[in-house]
């Protein structure tokens, strides 16, 4: 959609998005990790958030572009300061060390009930496993965890969105996927002040 409109893209994803990062991302979603302290996990987000930032984020920026990223700090207050209970104080001093006064313009937290939530994305990391020509990866060690984590994960996202309503959009996504397409669609479109598509 941006593309449509001429607006230059960069898409990436966290944990990963550098060749650093992608090792960082196999460590730590990999099933076989086992035993690794909340501390570590958050000192690896981090550590591949470093280099993304370095390497992708701020040259892109440099250059005008709009940066697309799957996760960001939300997601690590989320998970390893909400799902991990952290807290979140940890979670906003390694950002303030790690990346100072970067914040994404628009985060948009896509809410759905946790079970589905958590079954398709077990869907889509099989599919990936099987897909991925240079061997199986398994990257399913956050959706092994229980519901209770998820619960925590799901509040923590909620308490952001209500702290920072004016950078954190909340879409309800039990819906249709064209349905929550076009929800993104148009809240974009209004935070870049885009002209809407016509037919």
């Amino acid at each position: 959609m941006l593309r449509t409109h001429g607006v230059s893209v960069v898409v990436t994803r966290e944990p990963g998005g550098t060749p650093t990062g992608e090792k960082i991302r196999q460590l730590l979603l990999d099933t076989a990790t086992s035993g690794l302290s909340p501390l570590a996990e958050l000192a690896l987000m981090f550590a591949s958030r470093a280099q993304h930032i370095k390497e992708v984020i701020q040259p892109a920026l440099a250059e005008g572009r709009v940066v697309l990223c799957d996760r960001f700090t939300d997601s690590t207050e989320a998970y390893q300061g909400g799902g991990r209970k952290l807290g979140s104080e940890p979670v906003l001093a390694l950002h303030h060390i790690v990346c100072g006064d970067l914040q994404p313009e628009l985060t948009i937290f896509m809410d759905s009930e946790i079970a589905a939530s958590v079954e398709r994305a077990r869907r889509r990391n099989r599919a990936r496993a099987v897909n991925n020509g240079r061997g199986k990866r398994d990257e399913n060690r956050f959706e092994r965890e229980n519901r209770a984590f998820f619960g925590r994960v799901r509040h923590a996202y909620l308490v952001i969105a209500a702290r920072e309503p004016q950078r954190v959009v909340v879409v309800d996504a039990r819906g249709a996927a064209a349905e929550t397409h076009a929800q993104i669609v148009e809240i974009v479109r209004r935070r870049l002040k885009l002209a809407a598509k016509t037919a």
